[in-house]
């Protein structure tokens, strides 16, 4: 199984799992990959934010550690500028969203277990990642 990020002609980006990439791109181009926001058939893989490097510990002269720290700066930059966050109310906002009550977007926060299980119980899937912190430089 491959996963895709992939995104629509009004740019909702979701995600996608095929047996392997002949069978993503045969349904793609039969037009049936659907966006779940809008419906829109005009699906095409989104620029992935996230790479892996495997080998040794340095290449090119950048050591492992770096690539680490600059992927995990990428990954958080592209979630802090592609998200709404809605602190201590993401379960209230994902039920909304997912009752139709609100509009669907990409949303970030915080839950409590029970609100976690709450989520899974209604159906709602969530991922759970751990964002970077920016540090002042200042402070240091």
């Amino acid at each position: 199984m491959i996963a895709y990020d992939l995104h629509c002609a009004r740019n909702h980006v979701f995600e996608a799992w095929f047996p392997d990439r002949d069978s993503f791109l045969s349904q793609k181009n039969a037009h049936l990959i659907s966006c779940p926001f809008c419906g829109s058939t005009e699906i095409d893989k989104a620029v992935s934010p996230v790479a892996m490097r495997t080998g040794g510990a340095s290449h090119d002269g950048i050591h492992l550690e770096d690539a680490a720290q600059e992927l995990l700066s990428r990954v958080s930059e592209y979630i802090l500028r592609n998200t709404v966050d809605v602190g201590t109310a993401f379960a209230q906002e994902a039920i909304k969203m997912h009752y139709g009550i609100t509009e669907a977007r990409n949303i970030r926060g915080v839950a409590t277990e029970q609100e976690e299980k709450i989520l899974e119980k209604e159906g709602i899937t969530f991922l759970k990642i751990p964002v970077a912190k920016k540090t002042d430089p200042s402070s240091c």
